[in-house]
């Protein structure tokens, strides 16, 4: 897609403060407008735009607003499942996040807005009154990426502090593209479910480590293997991991590490999960677009099934039937594990590529973890 010219962008900007000038203040507040019957109504005020369109992340094409006689563009969706949703708007070319609502879903490029609609019941990813766990953010000059600096954020489980001899098992948590390391709380809420889970005694207390995927630059990608990936492999070995282990108080052995991802995270966790069986025991991969290397990389492990087996407590796949681009690669890596008998859980649902859906899969994946070790672990 090619960038607007800069009059374009400079008069859609314009739109927007001439919006502004013309009421004497903000916006009103309260934009969007989630309704009782969980139809939303989403606002701009945008008097000098020609043409307005919602792009979300439920939706595969962006829908067009209308423009009301006070300048205000709107247009109302839904009704919607309950829970929290990406949404950008697309005033005459250019791509904004919504300037009136202050929750905001950054990016490895651009940034969008967050929308909740509340469920009558409480939710597994909510904030309920129960122990929480903390988020820390750690800096780090990596040592593969040319001194760049850059966060990981952990999740401590609730009575971390408490007892400075306990130590716990940990998951690395990827995120998608054009995400950043923060997209597993901000929008995840992986803190939250994991609080509400261990308070439930349905998961093990863990840690979660979440780092930035995009090793190479954005858009620097390739599938399981290509640039992006061994890059991210390099990273996360040398860089990540030794700082984990070095500042948190980690459960020894394979058994005792998992990893798991959404999206591009879950092609970089197929791809670190078989190529290393000596670190990690388990995976969840949520919504990749399949992962072919395994048919022709990895005659060993096809060629043992039963020692393979052996070293995997567990090999979790989910994706929504309505994700066309990811649904059909991960349908084929399921079908070719159980022609090899490899152990696994395949988990179609219903959904689409967002984090409604990757909410629910960490729900059901996260008890599953630890819940005893592999016969092939390693000390």
């Amino acid at each position: 897609m090619s960038t607007p010219p800069l009059h374009r962008l400079a008069a859609a900007w314009l739109a927007l403060a001439t919006a502004t000038a013309l009421s004497g203040q903000t916006s009103p507040a309260g934009f969007p407008d989630v309704h009782p019957d969980r139809t939303v109504t989403f606002r701009l005020a945008a008097p000098q735009a020609t043409a307005v369109t919602l792009t979300t992340d439920w939706l595969t094409a962006p829908l067009k607003m209308e423009k009301a006689a006070d300048g205000v563009w709107s247009v109302t969706v839904g009704p919607l499942e309950p829970t929290t949703y990406i949404y950008s708007f697309t005033v005459d070319g250019v791509v904004m996040a919504d300037p009136v609502n202050p929750r905001m879903k950054l990016r490895a490029r651009t940034s969008a807005s967050l929308v909740d609609v509340p469920a009558s019941s409480a939710t597994p990813w909510e904030i309920r009154d129960v122990p929480h766990g903390a988020v820390e953010i750690n800096w780090q000059k990596s040592t593969v990426l040319n001194g760049e600096p850059r966060q990981i954020l952990v999740y401590t489980p609730p009575g971390y502090g408490q007892d400075s001899t306990r130590r716990y098992p940990v998951l690395y948590l990827l995120h998608g593209t054009n995400d950043t390391a923060a997209g597993w709380t901000t929008v995840g809420n992986a803190n939250f479910i994991l609080d509400n889970l261990i308070a439930e005694k349905k998961a093990v207390p863990m840690i979660i480590v979440m780092p930035f995927g995009h090793a190479a630059p954005y858009g620097v990608r390739g599938g399981g293997g290509g640039n992006n990936t061994t890059l991210f492999e390099s990273y996360l070995f040398k860089d990540v991991i030794p700082l984990i282990e070095a500042k948190y108080r980690l459960a020894p052995g394979r058994g005792q590490r998992a990893i798991a991802g959404l999206s591009m995270g879950a092609e970089q966790s197929l791809y670190l999960f078989f190529h290393h069986l000596d670190t990690f025991s388990a995976m969840g991969a949520f919504c990749p677009s399949g992962f072919p290397a395994i048919e022709t990389g990895f005659p060993a492990l096809l060629a043992d099934p039963k020692g393979t087996n052996a070293q995997i407590a567990l090999l979790w796949l989910g994706c929504g039937r309505q994700d066309p681009q990811h649904f059909p690669g991960t349908e084929r890596l399921a079908n070719f594990l159980t022609a090899h008998q490899i152990d696994h859980i395949w988990h179609p649902t219903d959904g689409v590529h967002n984090f409604a859906l990757w909410r629910q899969y960490l729900v059901e994946f996260a008890p599953l973890l630890f819940q005893q070790a592999t016969g092939a672990a390693v000390p």
